[in-house]
């Protein structure tokens, strides 16, 4: 079974920096995208910034101020997320896309998602 576990979100001021951090355990065979989204009230979930190999994507809402990275060898993703605005107020949801076995194909998978909350 695979999990994935996010950590790092809290209350932080604008202006402020946060880094959040997804860890991806269980039986993984092979990990292909890992990516960051948010959900934020009344508003539907949207992307933030995926990782794939040595490629990034970032929504431009988070270009120049987010940057995502990848650990392979702790199956982890971090999102380090500064100057941030109350408009970055949301549930920020760890995804992977990845394959348990080697026939297996790959599939998506969500974490419980972290509250990231900015204020003015």
């Amino acid at each position: 079974q695979v999990q994935l576990v996010e950590s790092g979100g809290g209350l932080v001021q604008a202006g402020g920096s946060l880094r959040l951090s997804c860890a991806a355990s269980g039986s993984i065979f092979s990990i292909n995208v890992m990516g960051w989204y948010r959900q934020a009230p009344g508003k539907q979930r949207e992307l933030v910034a995926t990782i794939s190999g040595g490629s990034t994507n970032y929504a431009d809402s988070a270009k120049g101020r987010f940057t995502i990275s990848r650990d392979n060898a702790k199956n982890t993703v971090y999102l380090q997320m500064n100057s941030l605005k109350p408009e970055d107020t949301a549930v920020y949801y760890c995804n992977g896309i990845l394959k348990v076995g080697m026939s297996t194909p790959y599939r998506n998978y969500w974490g419980q998602g972290t509250q990231v909350t900015v204020s003015s």
